[in-house]
């Protein structure tokens, strides 16, 4: 079974990350093509998981780790 993402960020951190990365970055235009390609995936990934069963880790979390 496919896990779902769980953002929990405020129990870690008590500041926004993305705050703190500035505007121009050169890596937030590759991450932002990496989800949008995740995004395209997601059908494949659903069909490579069980309906039944303990929750994993989703793939994209994995992928972006």
């Amino acid at each position: 079974m496919r896990g779902h993402k769980n953002r929990q960020g405020a129990m870690f951190y008590a500041f926004n990350l993305e705050t703190k990365v500035r505007a121009d970055h050169p890596l937030r235009p590759i991450k932002k093509m990496a989800l949008s390609e995740l995004a395209r995936l997601n059908d494949r990934f659903n069909a490579a998981y069980s309906a039944i069963g303990r929750p994993s880790v989703p793939p994209e979390t994995l992928i972006m780790a």
